[in-house]
């Protein structure tokens, strides 16, 4: 199903005030959603809809929060999102970053019982925007997807590691990551009919390598169920040792550090927890030299002779550009399987009458 960028994020806005939400966050959430969508990040875009909205349903999420400050200073704060929706508290929590380290040239927030923060590239896209680099470690508390190097039973989430660095009037550089081989947004999208994954992205009870997206699910059908991941296997981490290691630092810094919790069975709501780091680069280039080396760099960097030829040596960013130049051109492309599930959703919440595909052929 191909869908205009418009046309997807009126929908789903509609979805959300149907289920209780306000016309303010309901935009949010469907904007971050289809952004999410555009740059290719599909695993954290409108097919996270139904879940939202059981989630929201089964009380895991709130409507309308705002963040409580637990603790600051001029260069810090704690605070709690309450279960509100990611999308609003992302927004919120980073504002407080940006404001601080513009203030103070540094600053860390501790963010902890936040809904589902999304695509974590937003949250460093709003901080090199303000001219920030920000860096960010990101836990889910009461969530077992993946297993650690040498493991198979599941121990942690998938938790996301994001920097963002601006390069002047350049396109700045947005490394945004997964320490799983796959986000599990990437499982739901191939078992959903979506691109399938690599055949070593998980393991199965037995401890073998497989891309069969049954080995985290189960015969449970991923789109239409809260968190029924009955399968006996996990998500691989990246990098083997590597990515384990730094998913286990994940958890300590946004899940013990924040106060929020790191991944248990005993944790009653799916919701994460973030570490952010935010610096002004102004007041540590002394030399005024930080743009013009980073440029040249980057430039020396991207020269590099390319190993395919006429494939470009790419740097973080560069790709989600694309991608979201194409597709807000020429629309979002859904599986059908995810677009009738957000259908079906719609439904169930009282949107009965809109402007888009809604029945199967």
């Amino acid at each position: 199903m191909l869908i205009e960028v418009a046309l997807l994020r009126a929908f789903v806005t509609q979805i959300f005030v149907k289920a209780g939400c306000s016309s303010e966050e309901s935009e949010r959430i469907a904007r971050h959603l289809a952004s999410a969508n555009l740059t290719g990040h599909d695993s954290h875009g409108v097919i996270r809809v139904p879940r939202y909205i059981s989630w929201l349903k089964s009380g895991n999420l709130c409507a309308g929060q705002s963040l409580t400050v637990i603790t600051e200073t001029d260069v810090f704060a704690v605070v709690d999102g309450n279960r509100g929706f990611g999308q609003s508290i992302g927004e919120q929590a980073v504002q407080l970053g940006i404001e601080k380290s513009l203030n103070t040239g540094f600053s860390i927030i501790a963010l902890r019982q936040s809904g589902h923060l999304g695509r974590i590239g937003d949250w460093a896209e709003m901080a090199v925007e303000a001219g920030l680099i920000s860096i960010h470690f990101v836990n889910v508390a009461g969530s077992l997807l993946v297993a650690p190097f040498g493991g198979v039973s599941r121990r942690m989430s998938t938790n996301p590691v994001t920097i963002g660095v601006p390069i002047g009037k350049a396109e700045p550089l947005i490394l945004d990551f997964a320490t799983s081989r796959v986000a599990e947004g990437k499982v739901l999208v191939a078992a959903t009919g979506g691109k399938p994954l690599p055949p070593d992205s998980l393991i199965t009870g037995d401890g073998l390598p497989t891309g069969d997206p049954k080995a985290l699910y189960g015969d449970a059908d991923p789109t239409r169920t809260n968190d029924i991941r009955s399968g006996d296997g996990a998500i691989r981490a990246m990098g083997e040792h590597k990515g384990s290691g730094l998913a286990l630092i994940c958890e300590m810094l946004a899940g013990a550090l924040t106060g929020g919790g790191c991944a248990g069975p005993d944790k009653p709501y799916i919701l994460n927890g973030m570490l952010s780091i935010y610096i002004n680069p102004n007041h540590l280039d002394v030399d005024q030299s930080f743009l013009q080396e980073a440029q040249d760099y980057i430039k020396f960097f991207k020269d590099s002779k390319p190993a395919e030829p006429g494939i470009d040596v790419l740097v973080p960013g560069d790709q989600e550009r694309k991608r979201r130049a194409d597709r807000t051109k020429n629309g979002i492309q859904l599986p059908d399987d995810v677009w009738f599930a957000i259908v079906d959703t719609a439904q169930e919440v009282g949107v009965t009458d809109f402007d888009i595909p809604t029945t199967r052929q």
